[in-house]
């Protein structure tokens, strides 16, 4: 067994990775970037060592600094990961070159499988059905047109040496193949440094289904299953889980026979995932599957495997590289219930899933499953990295027992001030087509709508914040009394300021359970996977009202309102009288803040309000 180990990434796997070592008793060594000294995975190994400034270029990517890193600490193996340089042949080369173990596929098979063209041909010969298509050395536009017209439209464009969706482009028509062609051929060329693509035909529906494959030095492949990662966002996945929903005996058999054969075909060592294209658009049959591609190292959703298997995947990839032969044989090999993973990204769903980044001031995982997290509260999301917070595992006897597990974990989930993709996550996993199996990978464009959070808090939001402001003590006999009025019916209205709005809450009988804390000083309300800054507006006493910075005008006390002298619609001018309530036999005024235009109004004459009730509020402009 290799008895050092420096792991060539950073983050979550990095993590993943020590875990799995410090069991079998294996030495770790981390290499990290400045800006990532304070990192998890950096304390948790049992070396460190920085290898430069935060870009990736200047240290993760950096292949001298990384091998000297294990000259300097004694490595005796090196793991890639995923990403960075885990699918790079001269860097597999040049640790094996240095006398040291490489924790990956050979070089020769990452080279086969590396350009998709290549591969398909490969896979063609070997007997592995392939997605129809050209793959042609002739790359003229003419002769990739008169290709596409001959496959029949729709079509995908894809650069051969792409990946995560770049250089990708679907066709539905002749007359827009030639801009979608030279703008898939521009972002190849700036992605990958190469330009050369190929055509596929586009599948109606389409279906992304993988296999999880290993093979050692001793000759042996086996397959440990498929996994579906249909639920796709710009063709980055989304949610993965295992095994496949509609997946028969007899197709998978099939299916996993025909990734055998492929990572036979390349002589292959290790773990790795052959990628098919299911067409969605009916039962999943043998007929109706064909190879995309493979990727030569550890996938991001390996955990779904080890979920329905019991196997640590890790584990099989140091015992395989020390030497070993696989730890199970095919037949030792069952599935076991139901796994999804969920990928928790630091991006605003609201904002078209822009990233975000900051300090993790708050930071809850849900409790009873799975967390694979590269972060910790009182940490930070830079820009510097990919921005997977972490992955949200559950397992379950059944599929909607699964997805039900997951939607609770992703509602559970409390990051403050990052924003994060939990609500969206945790609708998806709830959404009705999902638990009836009805997805494809346009399953989350087609329902954007109704899965991605709007940018306005929504009334539970309003309810539950409104209700956080009411008294806690049970023993304060005039807690019960929020809205009394003498003389008139309860007025139920409370005033709550969410993420720096105002708004007029008419509170109900009963609400929402969510959770309020105080972050650095500010309340924050979680629910279902949301997170909204919530306070209490302050009235001025003195007469402009509350609110003089944003012009919302609340009433300052319990009372009556016994004069309105504007209406909406109308310019008023910086202290013109807007109001004037009466409490206690006492007159009180309320001004304009500032030149402006009465943007709304809420109130009549004879009103009864309650402290801090929206009146009005008026819109900076000319009086």
């Amino acid at each position: 067994m290799i008895r050092s180990l420096l792991i060539a990434n950073r983050g979550e796997i990095a993590r993943r990775i020590i875990r799995t070592a410090r069991g079998l008793g294996i030495r770790t060594i981390a290499v990290h970037s400045d800006v990532d000294a304070a990192m998890p995975f950096v304390r948790e190994a049992d070396t460190a060592v920085c290898i430069g400034p935060a870009p990736a270029r200047e240290s993760y990517l950096v292949q001298e600094k990384i091998l000297a890193a294990a000259r300097e600490t004694g490595a005796e193996a090196i793991h890639p990961g995923y990403g960075f340089l885990s699918e790079n042949a001269e860097f597999a080369e040049a640790v094996q070159a240095a006398g040291l173990v490489w924790v990956g596929a050979p070089p020769a098979s990452i080279r086969a499988m590396g350009l998709k063209d290549a591969a398909k041909k490969l896979m063609v010969a070997a007997g592995v059905p392939v997605t129809p298509g050209y793959m042609g050395e002739d790359q003229s536009p003419e002769r990739l047109q008169a290709e596409a017209d001959a496959i029949g439209y729709p079509v995908l464009i894809k650069a051969v040496a792409g990946g995560g969706g770049k250089g990708m482009r679907k066709v539905d028509e002749p007359g827009v193949f030639a801009d979608a062609l030279a703008s898939c051929r521009r972002e190849a060329s700036s992605s990958f440094g190469d330009d050369h693509v190929l055509i596929e035909k586009y599948i109606l529906n389409p279906r992304h289904i993988e296999v999880q494959v290993f093979g050692d030095t001793h000759g042996q492949v086996v397959h440990l299953f498929e996994r579906d990662c249909s639920l796709q966002r710009r063709h980055q996945k989304v949610i993965e889980e295992a095994p496949a929903p509609g997946m028969d005996d007899v197709t998978r058999a099939e299916l996993c026979a025909a990734a055998v054969k492929a990572a036979r075909a390349v002589d292959y060592v290790g773990a790795g995932t052959i990628e098919f294209i299911a067409d969605g658009s009916g039962p999943l049959t043998p007929d109706r599957i064909w190879f995309m591609e493979m990727n030569t190292r550890l996938q991001v959703e390996h955990p779904v495997t080890e979920m329905i298997t019991g196997q640590d995947l890790v584990e099989w990839q140091l015992r395989v590289a020390s030497g070993e032969p696989l730890p199970k044989r095919q037949e030792e090999l069952l599935i076991s219930g139901w796994a999804m993973e969920a990928r928790l990204y630091a991006e605003n769903p609201a904002t078209g899933f822009l990233p975000s980044t900051g300090p993790l001031a708050w930071l809850r995982f849900p409790g009873g499953i799975r967390v694979d997290a590269g972060v910790e509260e009182g940490g930070e999301v830079t820009p510097h990295y990919d921005p997977m917070i972490a992955k949200l595992i559950v397992h379950a006897e059944s599929r909607r027992g699964a997805a039900a597990r997951l939607a609770q974990a992703c509602s559970e989930m409390q990051v403050w001030p990052v924003r994060t993709n939990a609500a969206f996550l945790a609708r998806a996993a709830a959404d009705e087509d999902f638990a009836a199996e009805r997805i494809d990978t346009g399953f989350i464009e087609r329902r954007a709508d109704r899965l991605v959070p709007g940018a306005d808090p929504l009334e539970p939001i309003l309810q539950a914040a409104a209700r956080a402001l009411l008294p806690r003590n049970p023993a304060d006999p005039w807690g019960t009394l929020t809205g009394f009025r003498a003389n008139a019916a309860p007025d139920r209205r409370i005033a709550v300021e969410v993420a720096n709005v105002l708004y007029l809450v008419d509170l109900k009988a009963t609400g929402p359970a969510a959770t309020t804390v105080e972050v650095a000083g500010e309340p924050v309300l979680f629910l279902s996977g949301e997170a909204w800054p919530f306070r209490q507006p302050v009235a001025d006493h003195a007469g402009a009202g509350a609110g003089a910075s944003d012009g919302a005008i609340l009433a300052p006390m319990p009372g009556r309102v016994i004069a309105v002298e504007i209406s909406a619609g109308e310019a008023v001018a910086k202290g013109q009288r807007l109001l004037v309530l009466e409490a206690m036999k006492m007159e009180q005024a309320l001004l304009a803040p500032f030149d402006g235009i009465v943007e709304m109004l809420d109130a009549a004459t004879g009103a009864q309000v309650s402290e801090g009730t929206l009146l009005a509020r008026i819109a900076k402009g000319e009086g």
